[in-house]
């Protein structure tokens, strides 16, 4: 920590304030530039004396979130106030009585709502999904906290290099797990794809590294394609009467190149969108959607468009207000560009999302098509979460899963536009319309055809619901439903049905209790628990009015004065948590697992990601099944550590010994003689590796095969897959998860 001082501090602190004032001059007007001057000198006030873990006065991180809400989300005067006092309630004296005395209620209550959420995602909270229910939760009541909160943990991120490695991990994979899927679905894209990418640089370095060190070194060739691609585009545009616009070339995301990586199975220099331009034009709103088709039209004069890749969301917005025309056309030298062409007001709501709606929010059109769907996806976050009985784990996987979604838009019989996720049915669908017509739906017609309720529908549909007085929800509609609104109101209706069912259950239980002349006390009901093995009176009840649980066998216990005589079981007093000091095994060698106190423990390799030497890695305690081990950068990762982050423990491999690890080696390349004695000679022969298995399957010249093979670690692993790359015929060669 480097130590200044009192008069550094205080310069570095102007400084900052005088930025957060240029950026929010023309955002205030007199009053509110006094009122965002008494929040700062408040805020500067209670944390006088606070520093952060890199050593700067405190003062300064509400600034930069400050900063961020104004400059990057588009904020005005009162998230300006909040972000400023967003630590104050929580890290000082101050209180929110003491905030609404100098303001207002309204900031003093988005105050209360990030001082009730700063604690989420607390290591030692081990009901976190819970508490992520409750960060949705202030979401619906005033989308001002989240937008703050997602400034602040962009500042957060951009400064966590200060922070030790496992707070590192574990503030990233919560990133990754909710906030940049909520910065995506508010249409915050900039702020959602720097969270990525943060997020990615802490969790799989190695990756992060590889890819900024590629797009570093062909930067300047990148730059110089893009400027002879713009050329002969601007010129036109020019002279078809286009004047006020801009062009420039937009660079990928590192978290999108990887994503494109993966999902393709392609190297980097095999990714078709790596040149990308984005063409912004300044017009009357009214004359938008010509000029953008206009813009189109003389791109694709020049260039030849791939007609799978053009995406028109002029004509249908997305639910969160994003706009904009989307091609990949073919360039020069045979090369992929994406082309974006949007409005400055397009432009700046999609890099604003939100808050860039209430500037351009027309209060005399009641047809607002882009405001209103973000309206009505919090109002359907505020109906699921009516719901306080749903469990929280679902919900937030339901509503993640809504977060990063692609839409699919269908229609009513009268022709009404619907915005669902992609992959929804039938039953979605009704359930959007209306719950009881969801909870009454039979059945439906899909461009005038009889349909089952599990029906996956698409882009363009028109759908009418069949319903029938007799329905009711059933738990195989869980089997084909995706929304949340619709998981919830099934599994709302599930627990309802469940309930009048136990009724009779009691009452069958309570009449066979005065037979036999026993009293229904809570002591003995929770014996009957214990006996029966039930987890509360609900599913107690619920069991023996199915017949699932018998009666009689209440007639067979040893009843002493109105409670159940239980034999004990010494095993079942024996200490369950119990570390073994027992001598070292095989795999223990390999693996050191830390907890508190630093003791080596049993484990088993995750088949998710299979880790082998030399991955990060981190232990994961799963319920039944001991410590499981998952690379960092494992797929279900981010979604472990940031729901059960209480249940993870800090690894790292031992090199006492050497054991072999199975893992996977995809290949693809030129079908030809020779190819497979060649690739088993560079494994088997020249790197002496131990080969379990190898498929290959041949198609028209080429041939896609898979590897399994034993290594020692990722640096045997790394020698390995460069030889098989440098074979004549092998077009590529890469790790994938056994």
């Amino acid at each position: 920590m480097t130590v200044v001082s009192p008069e550094e501090d205080k310069k570095l602190i102007i400084n900052a304030y005088r930025q957060l004032v240029r950026c929010s001059e023309h955002k205030a007007d007199k009053r509110s530039k006094k009122r965002i001057r008494r929040a700062f000198e408040m805020a500067n006030e209670a944390h006088e004396g606070m520093r952060r873990k890199s050593g700067e006065p405190y003062i300064l991180h509400p600034i930069a979130v400050a900063k961020i809400a104004c400059k990057e989300i588009g904020l005005g005067p009162v998230g300006i106030i909040c972000a400023l006092l967003h630590d104050t309630v929580e890290d000082t004296e101050l209180t929110l009585i003491d905030i609404e005395h100098s303001f207002d209620s309204q900031i003093a209550n988005i105050v209360n709502g990030l001082t009730k959420i700063s604690g989420i995602f607390d290591l030692e909270n081990s009901i976190q999904a819970e508490n992520f229910r409750k960060l949705i939760l202030t979401l619906a009541d005033d989308v001002r906290v989240i937008l703050v909160k997602i400034a602040d943990r962009l500042h957060n991120m951009r400064t966590l290099v200060s922070m030790p490695e496992h707070k590192q991990i574990r503030i990233a994979s919560e990133t990754k797990y909710l906030y940049a899927p909520l910065a995506h679905r508010l249409g915050l894209y900039a702020i959602k794809s720097e969270l990525e990418d943060l997020s990615m640089k802490y969790t799989d370095k190695e990756t992060y590294r590889g890819i900024a060190k590629k797009l570093a070194a062909t930067k300047i060739e990148r730059a110089k394609y893009i400027k002879e691609f713009i050329k002969p585009i601007k010129s036109s545009l020019k002279a078809q009467g286009l004047i006020n616009f801009k062009i420039a070339g937009r660079p990928k995301s590192i978290h999108s190149i990887q994503n494109k990586i993966h999902k393709k199975k392609v190297e980097f220099e095999e990714v078709y969108d790596l040149f990308a331009i984005r063409i912004v034009i300044n017009c009357p709103k009214e004359d938008e959607k010509a000029l953008c088709w206009k813009a189109y039209s003389i791109i694709t004069d020049h260039y030849v468009p791939n007609p799978d890749r053009l995406r028109d969301w002029v004509s249908t917005p997305k639910a969160n207000g994003y706009e904009s025309l989307h091609t990949t056309v073919m360039g020069p030298d045979g090369k992929w560009v994406e082309v974006q062409i949007r409005t400055t007001r397009m432009d700046e709501i999609a890099e604003k999302g939100f808050a860039a709606h209430w500037k351009y929010k027309d209060d005399n059109t009641k047809d607002n098509n882009k405001e209103g769907a973000l309206d009505e996806w919090l109002n359907q976050i505020r109906e699921t979460l009516t719901n306080p009985e749903s469990d929280a784990l679902d919900f937030i996987h339901n509503f993640k899963l809504n977060l990063y979604q692609d839409e699919i838009y269908v229609f009513t019989p009268k022709g009404e536009l619907r915005i669902l996720p992609q992959g929804a049915s039938a039953l979605d669908f009704a359930f959007d319309i209306h719950t009881d017509i969801g909870a009454k739906c039979i059945g439906a017609k899909v461009n005038h055809k009889l349909v089952p309720l599990s029906h996956k529908l698409v882009n363009g549909d028109q759908i009418e619901i069949i319903t029938s007085k007799k329905q009711k929800p059933t738990e195989d509609w869980l089997k084909f439903t995706t929304t949340s609104k619709a998981r919830s109101k099934i599994k709302s209706a599930l627990k309802d049905e469940k309930r009048r069912i136990a009724g009779d259950g009691k009452e069958i239980l309570f009449r066979r209790l005065k037979q036999l002349k026993l009293t229904p006390t809570n002591e003995f009901l929770n014996d009957l628990l214990q006996h029966y093995k039930q987890t509360d009176l609900l599913d107690l009840y619920f069991h023996i009015a199915n017949r699932d649980l018998s009666l009689e066998e209440i007639k067979r216990l040893e009843i002493k004065s109105n409670r159940i005589v239980f034999k004990k079981n010494i095993e079942q007093h024996k200490e369950q948590v119990k570390i073994r000091d027992t001598e070292i095994n095989k795999k223990d060698s390999d693996l050191l697992l830390f907890g508190d106190v630093g003791d080596k423990l049993d484990y088993t390799m995750a088949k998710c990601c299979s880790p082998i030497p030399g991955d990060d890695v981190f232990g994961f305690v799963s319920i039944g099944q001991g410590i499981k081990i998952h690379r960092k950068n494992c797929p279900n990762a981010s979604s472990l550590i940031a729901n059960y982050g209480y249940r993870v423990i800090k690894t790292k491999w031992s090199q006492k010994k050497k054991i072999a690890f199975l893992t996977g080696i995809r290949v693809t390349g030129l079908d030809d003689i020779g190819i497979i004695q060649k690739i088993t000679n560079v494994i088997s022969s020249d790197l002496k590796v131990n080969m379990r298995s190898i498929s290959i399957d041949a198609s028209e010249g080429i041939f896609k095969g898979h590897i399994m093979v034993y290594v020692d670690d990722t640096k045997q692993l790394d020698k390995l897959i460069k030889k098989l790359k440098q074979i004549d015929g092998i077009l590529s060669a890469s790790r994938f998860d056994s």
